[in-house]
């Protein structure tokens, strides 16, 4: 806990203390609830992970389903609005903004089936980026915000979606 902590210390700008990041950071309290519910989701007790699971989500704006995989240091920025889906695995030192979804593409053939990303350590991910599908962003990949990804993306690159463009002057609208 004090390394996760430590963690989002270096992590945001703004430096929170130990006591703030403790009781004020929506995407550390959602880690360490994944962290019960993913134990209880492997011992079988999967009915009482649901619940908890639900209830973190009530609490922080961020949905982790008790079977996602999920590294050391993953890194939640605002938080609200994050969906990871079951078959979702995080690697290491992974940074999330809100709103971003880790999702499937539809109801899968079986019930075992990998329906969700896999993200390999050190990657980036903008707010509202969706992320859907059983693929690979490899590592130090950064994917940018708004951006919709489908397809595996490669180490080391930077995806971002059409920048926004001036289509309209101000001078232009009638008010």
């Amino acid at each position: 806990m004090l390394e996760l902590i430590r963690h989002y210390q270096k992590q945001d700008p703004v430096r929170p203390s130990v006591l703030e990041v403790i009781l004020v950071y929506p995407g550390f309290h959602a880690t360490l609830w994944h962290r019960l519910n993913h134990w209880l989701w492997k011992h079988k007790f999967r009915l009482s992970s649901r619940i908890f699971a639900h209830l973190a989500r009530f609490l922080t704006g961020i949905e982790i389903h008790p079977g996602a995989i999920i590294g050391k240091n993953l890194f939640i920025d605002h938080g609200m609005g994050i969906v990871i889906g079951e078959t979702t695995v995080i690697g290491n030192n992974v940074t999330i903004f809100h709103g971003v979804t880790l999702g499937g593409l539809g109801i899968p053939s079986t019930a075992n089936t990998k329906r969700h990303p896999t993200i390999a350590d050190n990657v980036i991910i903008g707010a509202g980026a969706k992320i859907l599908g059983n693929i690979k962003i490899h590592s130090n990949a950064k994917i940018g915000p708004n951006s919709i990804v489908m397809q595996e993306v490669a180490g080391n690159v930077t995806i971002s979606s059409p920048v926004a463009k001036v289509t309209k002057s101000v001078e232009d609208w009638v008010i």
